[in-house]
C-alpha cells in the first residue's frame, strides 16, 4: 500500500512512516489538475490513524493520482503530494467569514471563528474586535472635520462605533448588536473574562457588519453589471420595449 512519512501528531514520533488506508477527494484548484485529497493512514510507531490533507504538486503524476482510480501501491506520497496538515478540532464546523471581505480582515475572522469552534472564547473575542476594528477604519473620513471623528474615536472601537451610527455611516438597525463591543476597552485582552454568550455576540455582530460593509455593495455591484451587459447585448432597448 502507498507509504507516507509525517510527524505523528497521536504519539509526537518525528517523522514516522504511514501506511495509506483509503482516500477521499476534496477538490481541484483553479489550475485544473492541483488536486486535495484526506488521506487516513496508520502511524507505524503507535498503530493509531491520522487523517493528513495532501495536495498534488507534479503535473506528471496526475493521471496516476486520479480521485476515482486506486493509488499505485508501491509509492511514497511524499514524493508527489505536499502534506497541508491533518485533520483535529480546528476543523470543527465554523463560521466562514461573508463573501467579498478583503482577504487580511477574511483571515482575522476565521482564526476568530476556529477559536470559538474550539471553546477559546477570550482568543475569538480578540479576534472578532480586531475584525470590527480593522473593517470600521475604512469607514472613517480621511481628513479632520469639525463633526469628528475626534482622536478617541478615531483610535477606540466602542467610540469609533457610536460615531458611525451617529453619523448614518452605519445603519442604526446594528446598533442593539453593537452592545456586544464595551466602553472598556477588550475585556478579552485585558482579564480574559469573555463568556461563551459574549464571544457569540462578537461573532453574529461581525459577520453581519461585514455583509454591510463589503458583501451587500459588491453584490449590487455585480448586478449593476449584469443589468448593463444584458442591456448592451439588447442593443439598449428598455425594458418591455419590443424590437421593430
Amino acid at each position: 500500500m502507498p507509504t507516507l512519512t509525517a510527524d505523528c501528531p497521536r504519539c509526537r514520533t518525528v517523522k514516522t512512516t504511514f501506511d495509506m488506508l483509503g482516500k477521499n477527494y476534496l477538490y481541484t484548484e483553479h489550475s485544473s489538475w492541483v488536486t486535495h485529497f484526506e488521506v487516513p493512514a496508520v502511524c507505524r510507531h503507535c498503530s493509531k490513524v491520522t487523517v493528513h490533507h495532501l495536495r498534488l504538486r507534479e503535473y506528471s503524476v496526475r493521471t496516476a493520482y486520479e480521485p476515482t482510480e486506486a493509488w499505485p501501491k508501491t509509492s511514497h506520497l511524499n514524493d508527489f503530494f505536499s502534506i497541508q496538515g491533518f485533520v483535529s478540532l480546528k476543523d470543527m464546523a465554523a463560521v466562514q467569514p461573508p463573501d467579498h471581505v478583503p482577504d487580511d480582515i477574511a483571515a482575522i475572522f476565521r482564526e476568530g471563528s476556529t477559536c470559538q469552534s474550539l471553546e477559546c472564547f477570550n482568543a475569538a473575542g480578540a479576534m472578532f474586535r480586531l475584525c470590527l476594528d480593522m473593517a470600521t477604519k475604512d469607514l472613517l473620513p480621511a481628513l479632520e472635520t469639525p463633526d469628528g471623528p475626534n482622536r478617541n474615536q478615531r483610535t477606540r472601537l466602542h467610540d469609533r462605533l457610536e460615531w458611525l451610527f451617529d453619523s448614518g455611516r452605519l445603519p442604526e438597525g446594528l446598533k442593539e448588536l453593537a452592545s456586544c463591543v464595551r466602553q472598556d476597552g477588550n475585556d478579552a485582552a485585558h482579564d480574559g473574562t469573555l463568556a461563551k454568550a459574549d464571544a457569540e455576540d462578537l461573532l453574529d455582530f461581525s459577520r453581519i457588519l461585514l455583509e454591510r460593509i463589503y458583501t451587500e455593495p459588491a453584490r449590487l455591484a455585480e448586478a449593476r453589471q449584469r443589468r448593463e451587459e444584458r442591456r448592451a447585448g439588447d442593443g439598449g432597448l428598455p425594458v418591455g420595449r419590443a424590437r421593430a
